[in-house]
């Protein structure tokens, strides 16, 4: 008989749409609890995963005392929202509430006691001078509880996401078995496109381009972002992303509704009105999400979770390495 695999346990703090959870899930790692503030992101994580124990709160006022299950897991992770991704003002008013999640989880590691901690962010953050304040934080914090870290930068391209992302990546370990994690490396030849990423679904409603569009559209997507959750509609980000899109045929200033049926005529010489449009599921697929994870509310709350998400295969990638560090370890 084979014997079956051994899961680890996580925490997973402000958990979004679930894109970092499901990432670390299918690596082998089963949440005994999922935080997040926002009342649609915790119907989405409660909708795809109804035996998840998922608590709308905000993390500053989570209390690790008052859920004893949480104690001693083997990760706690956190795709925290963005800080600046401009270190020109380092502590400027735009960054505050961003780098206070970041000490809060940070905070909840004695309470705690994970044997590892995963954290994702901005690029800037792991390497950039403007934010070494908060790097020597983390270090002086950790240090005392016996955690060794290490910061680094990977891209969701490199784990099959049709889409250049670079993430800002934090790894913590008790002891010494951060000597044996290895940060996950690329094991593609080449990149997945947006043309081979969305042709089949753009060929849904009977659109005949739909090959045509996807050979212009051969490249990396632009970092998709969600932007601001109390202002503007859905746009696939801000104007050097819109030209990048430009020059693939899309129209990047909107999300549609729907693919484009069998009367669209595909002429982007004829600006926006000629480009086709991507709709907030192909939006889903550019960030790495399987089909049927499905996303709460109206469009826009919809596509503001993607935008927001840490990609789904880049968790796996990264729990994988976690969980052979711990596994080597025997910690």
């Amino acid at each position: 008989m084979v014997k079956a695999e051994k899961r680890f346990s996580s925490l997973d703090v402000c958990a979004g749409a679930g894109g970092l959870a499901l990432g670390l899930e299918q690596a082998g790692f089963d949440p005994v609890l999922l935080i997040d503030n926002r009342d649609v992101a915790c119907e989405t994580l409660r909708a795809n995963r109804p035996r998840w124990h998922v608590l709308e709160m905000d993390l500053l006022d989570f209390v690790p005392e008052d859920y004893p299950q949480v104690y001693d897991v083997d990760l706690l992770s956190a795709g925290l929202p963005r800080v600046q991704a401009s270190a020109t003002a380092t502590r400027a008013r735009g960054n505050e509430a961003e780098l206070e999640l970041l000490k809060a989880t940070i905070m909840l590691v004695p309470g705690v006691q994970p044997r590892a901690l995963l954290v994702e962010n901005v690029p800037d953050l792991a390497v950039k001078p403007g934010y070494e304040f908060i790097r020597d934080y983390v270090a002086e914090e950790l240090g005392h509880l016996g955690y060794r870290h290490r910061w680094f930068v990977v891209n969701a391209a490199d784990h099959g996401v049709p889409q250049s992302r670079e993430q800002g990546i934090l790894v913590a370990f008790k002891g010494d078995a951060l000597d044996l994690f290895e940060v996950p490396a690329s094991s593609l030849e080449q990149f997945v496109t947006v043309g081979e990423a969305l042709v089949e679904s753009m060929t849904a409603r009977g659109w005949q381009q739909a090959g045509e569009w996807a050979k212009q559209a051969d490249k990396l997507a632009p970092t998709l972002v969600g932007g601001s959750w109390t202002r503007g509609g859905p746009d696939l980000g801000l104007t050097g992303s819109k030209r990048a899109w430009a020059k693939m045929g899309v129209d990047g200033g909107t999300v549609a509704d729907d693919v484009p049926g069998p009367d669209f005529d595909w002429n982007p010489e004829l600006g926006r009105a000629g480009m086709v449009k991507l709709t907030v599921d192909q939006a889903a697929a550019l960030q790495g999400f399987p089909p049927e994870w499905q996303f709460a509310g109206r469009k826009t709350a919809r596509y503001r979770q993607i935008g927001h998400a840490s990609p789904p295969p880049v968790g796996r990638a990264l729990g994988q390495s976690i969980r052979a560090a711990l596994a080597r370890s025997g910690a």
